[in-house]
């Protein structure tokens, strides 16, 4: 037994006193990685509340409610408990789901203690307890090998290295690379093959994945695009509410109005200025998008990330388990006869496969030989009874091969070509030609393949082998994460590979991926050896350049880069806890093309949100520009503050949310991303809002100046309401779609829609039959010529708009026949 200083031969075989582990454990505390704290439910419930658009809301009802309008401030109240209530309960869920993923993956380990082995949870390991390590074992501590028989590790959580890392007890050189230590084990690695025995060394913060924690505290988290985008618009709509409500202040005082009445003017116009709607409209949206994701086992931890996605320009991904499927397997064979060469490959394996050939325990890449033996109809267990060992000789990193001597008088062997070779060179006459083989294990090395050769001989010695064939292994990529990556570039979507896996290999995947195309810059896509300080500098590189950036990953290393992007994506199966602390997204099936899933439906959200808030403003600026010009002239208020606030939640917000749930339309994909810079409304959306708005404001307010000359105050403010509500309501058929007509479109495209502005029409004529109602909104009974006539008008902007849209689309058209002509 090779032992390391300051343990002895007894001590490792003894481990430590149940009394020294305690007093250990009370010094340098639990063996667990430091981790943020949840958010507590007032932390989550204060969060729905800080929006613009939210304050605002909230001074509008506290102002409501001191100018005794208490109908108006419930109205208002109602609408952000609602809103606060669909964030929190989607956002709480979230935070339920990875404590449920967390405690699935709480570890134990086998250790010494007393003179004999227990099992201990992982968290009550302490420095110089004695480890003992078997295939299929998490190592829960960083510690130094004492015994090491056969032993590899896998290590990609932690490093990025898909191969398993044969391990040894001779010291590494000082300041080996991580990867390099090869007497260490780790915490977050588990043992691929062989056995071992170690002495802890390191725990909790203390460890390589504790300090990969601590680098996840240097890296920032920032608001994304969408938030940015609507907080913005928020501002924009406060500005503009406060400098419209003093300017209508200063005009009423100026004529002599009342202060009571100036101030209900003003109340009723920061109303009408206000999409009461859009708060929840937007968390609906988000919340549905959550729900389609969820569907395609993706878990949305913040609500935004959906939308964030959309905006992606680049995809930051790891490559094992990620974009391949992170199980290794038999991609290339090379020999006269392949079914002799799986065979002669599954004799000299140690691995169990599992059910069904898939799975099991041992190493990886012998589970990949005895798993393509196995669709070849050649199962080890018929091996081990039909030809029985005699003898083992195991591998080990000088002779870099392994061979086993059977029943029936042959030796396999397998290892590294160069291995193989030397113990083939006299006696190579009946094998594979050696001079081919070194071709073809280069070729393959090349294309990112590990390469093993398979011999056989006559005697219980490694001389005189004679060689069968080569066969090439990988961890191979995944077929929907082809499909998805090309996908990503159509989309204009730039994917870039950072592994810690062998730049070879790293570029072989990259190129069979399509990630790498001809005439695309391979250094800029793909970047092996990487490590998380390498990781983070290159998320922060691409973020300073301006792109929008998404990074996915299942390993502890690549936690850091994560938390730095603008939506960092962790894998739910093989990622770590680390990892999906660090992430705003969680993949339950550690499916590349889930993401471009999500790509899909952020963007077509984000097309539902601008779309549903241009249908919003263009109803508020039509509201306002009655409500102005009416002040201004002089002429009584057409609508009441409640008018405004039934128009904004139930005629507009109705409307607004089954907009918002269109399904992406067919081009999404095939457009370029969005500028990060982009604003949420453009000039082409801001007019739109202006002529939309300036137009149902003349029609409603026509409307009323004629019925005021023959009727009553309540009977033309009824004639307005009505009018309003009205051209709101169909002007959401024309809402779908900036350019496309409602024919096009589909009226019944969208039957959520349909139904919602059916229900909302016969809702509104019936408010003004039931005395109760007329009493409550201060309106009075319309007979069927009134309804008729409001009908009528609120026909006139939708025709409008859609009147547009033919024009503008023969525009060009005639400018083309011109140019022909």
């Amino acid at each position: 037994m090779t032992v390391p200083a300051g343990l002895t031969t007894a001590e490792a075989q003894a481990g430590l006193t149940t009394v020294e582990a305690r007093a250990r454990l009370a010094a340098v505390g639990p063996n667990e990685i430091p981790r943020e704290a949840p958010r507590s439910r007032w932390a989550l419930l204060g969060a729905q509340l800080t929006s613009p658009l939210v304050v605002l809301l909230i001074v509008a009802c506290l102002v409501s409610g001191a100018l005794g309008e208490l109908a108006d401030a419930i109205a208002i109240g109602v609408i952000v408990i609602v809103n606060a209530a669909v964030g929190y309960f989607q956002e709480s869920r979230a935070e339920g789901a990875i404590r449920a993923l967390r405690a699935m993956t709480a570890p134990r380990a086998r250790v010494m203690r007393d003179g004999h082995q227990e099992v201990v949870a992982a968290a009550e390991l302490v420095p110089d307890d004695v480890l003992l390590l078997e295939a299929g074992d998490v190592v829960a501590a960083d510690a130094a090998l004492v015994e090491a028989h056969a032993l590899a590790t896998s290590e990609a959580a932690l490093t990025g290295e898909s191969a398993p890392v044969e391990k040894r007890t001779e010291p590494a050189p000082p300041g080996a690379p991580l990867g390099e230590r090869r007497d260490r084990v780790f915490l977050g690695t588990s043992v691929a093959a062989g056995t071992g025995v170690a002495r802890v060394t390191d725990t909790g913060p203390r460890t390589e994945l504790g300090k990969v924690a601590r680098l996840i505290e240097t890296a920032t988290e920032e608001e994304t695009p969408l938030q940015r985008r609507l907080a913005l618009v928020g501002r924009t709509l406060l500005v503009l509410c406060l400098g419209i409500v003093a300017v209508t202040a200063v005009a009423g005082l100026l004529r002599g109005a009342r202060v009571l009445e100036v101030f209900m003017s003003a109340v009723s116009l920061a109303v009408a200025a206000v999409p009461e709607g859009l708060p929840a409209v937007v968390t609906i949206a988000l919340a549905v998008g959550v729900q389609r994701m969820a569907a395609r086992h993706v878990l949305i931890r913040k609500l935004p990330a959906v939308e964030t996605l959309g905006s992606a320009t680049i995809i930051c991904t790891d490559k094992t388990g990620t974009l391949t499927t992170g199980v290794m397997a038999v991609r290339e064979l090379w020999g006269p006869d392949h079914a002799a060469l799986l065979a002669a490959a599954a004799a000299c394996c140690d691995a169990e496969l599992g059910p069904e050939g898939r799975g099991g325990v041992g190493d990886p890449t012998e589970l990949a030989l005895l798993g393509a033996a196995f669709d070849r109809g050649i199962a080890r267990p018929a091996i081990e009874a039909e030809r029985p060992r005699r003898a083992t000789h195991p591998f080990d990193a000088e002779r870099r091969r392994m061979s086993v001597f059977r029943a029936d008088g042959v030796l396999y062997a397998k290892g590294a070509f160069e291995s193989i070779r030397g113990a083939a060179a006299a006696g190579a006459a009946g094998g594979a030609n050696l001079d081919d083989a070194a071709r073809a294990t280069a070729e393959m090395s090349e294309r990112g393949l590990r390469v093993l050769a398979i011999a056989v001989g006559t005697r219980d010695e490694e001389v005189d082998l004679r060689l069968v064939g080569l066969v090439g292994i990988a961890d191979p990529p995944r077929s929907e994460a082809i499909a998805a990556v090309t996908e990503a570039r159509r989309a204009g979507i730039r994917t870039i590979m950072i592994t810690g896996d062998h730049p070879a290999t790293a570029r072989a995947i990259a190129r069979e991926m399509t990630i790498v195309c001809p005439g695309d810059d391979v250094d800029t896509l793909v970047h092996a050896r990487a490590t998380p300080e390498d990781k983070l500098r290159l998320v922060r590189a691409w973020k300073d350049a301006g792109q929008v950036v998404a990074m996915t990953g299942d390993g502890v290393n690549d936690a850091p880069a994560l938390r730095e992007a603008h939506i960092g994506i962790a894998m739910g199966r093989t990622g770590t806890e680390v990892t999906r602390e660090a992430s705003d997204m969680v993949l339950a099936d550690d499916n590349f093309a889930s993401i471009v899933a999500a790509v899909r439906e952020g963007r077509g959200i984000f097309d539902n949100i601008r779309k549903t808030l241009v249908y919003l403003l263009a109803g508020n600026t039509g509201e306002l520009l009655v409500m102005l010009a009416a002040s201004v002239v002089g002429l009584p208020l057409p609508l009441l503050p409640l008018h405004l606030l039934w128009i904004n939640l139930v005629t507009d917000g109705l409307p607004a949310l089954a907009l918002v749930v269109d399904p992406p339309s067919e081009d999404v994909m095939r457009r370029p991303p969005r500028a990060p810079g982009e604003a949420m409304l453009g000039r082409a959306e801001w007019l739109n809002i202006g002529t939309t708005g300036l137009l149902q404001g003349v029609a409603v307010l026509a409307t009323f100046a004629i019925a005021l000359r023959t009727r009553d105050l309540p009977t033309a403010r009824s004639f307005a309401f009505s009018t309003l509500v009205f051209g709101e309501l169909f002007r959401a058929f024309a809402s779908r779609s900036p350019t496309r007509l409602l024919a096009e479109v589909g009226p019944f495209t969208n039957l959520r829609l349909v139904a919602v502005i059916a229900l909302s029409t016969a809702v509104q004529i019936g408010i003004h039959q039931v005395p109760v109602m007329e009493r409550i909104f201060r309106i009075t009974a319309l007979g069927p010529a009134g309804v008729a006539i409001c009908l009528g008008v609120g026909l006139i902007p939708v025709s409008a708009i859609e009147l547009a849209k033919l024009a503008r689309r023969r525009r060009p058209a005639a400018a083309r026949a011109r140019a022909q002509g």
